[in-house]
């Protein structure tokens, strides 16, 4: 597409890590946002893709991210509350929580309880031979926007 002309622009799910390497250089140039990339430039990130291949044989996707995400806040949530798991409780000892993922570093809006993250337009290119999104600009630290807004 990207040698015709065609542009195509989308969600981050329309090049998904774990379906690029079945697509084909069809694919090259297409520029997608999304919070997450296997060649995410962290040494968390090269850490989680590692293990992460080693034990499915396969790169990380968001979709696997968000669990990796979700179990590391709750681990912090019962550290912080001393395992009582009350769910007022944890739901306190979470706002505001800080993180670095292997996507980047993440909060817990202490006001809304939403995810707060980087968002990074990507561009699928080759790297190391393989097609993969690579990030070339970022948004930081992104609020719901309507939520802002009723601020």
């Amino acid at each position: 597409m990207d040698k015709s002309g065609i542009r195509i622009i989308g969600p981050g799910d329309l090049t998904d890590e774990d379906e690029l390497p079945g697509m084909t250089d069809a694919v090259l140039g297409i520029v997608t946002a999304g919070h997450y990339s296997a060649i995410h430039d962290s040494a968390l990130n090269k850490t989680y893709v590692a293990a992460f291949e080693r034990a499915y044989g396969k790169r990380p996707n968001f979709i696997s991210l968000g669990g990796y995400d979700g179990m590391h806040l709750i681990y912090e949530a019962l550290k912080k509350t001393r395992g009582n798991t009350d769910g007022d409780t944890m739901i306190a000892a979470i706002k505001g929580l800080q993180w670095e993922s292997p996507r980047g570093w993440m909060q817990i809006d202490p006001r809304t309880r939403d995810v707060v993250q980087n968002e990074y337009i990507r561009r699928v290119e080759r790297v190391n031979g393989q097609l993969a999104n690579l990030e070339f600009m970022t948004y930081p630290m992104v609020k719901d926007p309507a939520k802002e807004a009723k601020k």
